[in-house]
């Protein structure tokens, strides 16, 4: 009965491809998003304030951010909790594939979340004539806070790796 037990909870893992495959929709969906924001601006190109190519620019960068984030979130969730994957040796390979475990993966999530926040921080800096103080106030707070908690993990993954 528990060995079982333990075969079905260790094959239930698989329900996570599912989720893992969804994340390459969402990236799908950002593609999309990213080359209609492209096909908008073009036309408008020689006619667009530079603060306003800034800012559709930074909105681009944002983008490929989250793409990233969800690419490697993706991938290196698959290959952690559900597969290690199967790539043939002439194919083209991401260099840190299989060198990510859970607590890297969850460094550089950390780290993706701050560059974006970043970018929107700038964002609406650039626009922060049409924002009210204190909504900027949190603004400043929220991305605060993201930089502070990601310094911590650090810190405390740091202190985890010196211990053993």
């Amino acid at each position: 009965m528990e060995r079982i037990f333990e075969n079905l909870l260790y094959a239930s893992r698989w329900l996570l491809a599912p989720i893992y495959f969804g994340l390459s929709l969402a990236v799908l969906a950002l593609a999309i998003k990213f080359f209609q924001e492209v096909f908008h601006l073009l036309p408008h190109i020689f006619a667009i304030a530079e603060a306003d190519l800034i800012l559709v620019t930074l909105s681009l960068i944002d983008m490929a951010l989250v793409g990233g984030l969800l690419v490697m979130v993706m991938i290196s969730g698959y290959e952690n909790f559900v597969s290690q994957l199967d790539i043939n040796e002439n194919q083209e390979k991401l260099n840190w594939l299989g060198k990510m475990d859970s607590g890297s993966l969850k460094m550089k999530v950390a780290a993706s979340i701050v560059a974006i926040s970043s970018i929107h921080l700038l964002k609406v800096f650039m626009n922060a004539q049409n924002i009210a103080d204190n909504k900027l106030l949190w603004y400043v707070v929220i991305h605060l806070t993201f930089v502070l908690s990601a310094f911590t993990m650090g810190f405390l993954d740091k202190m985890t790796k010196q211990s053993h």
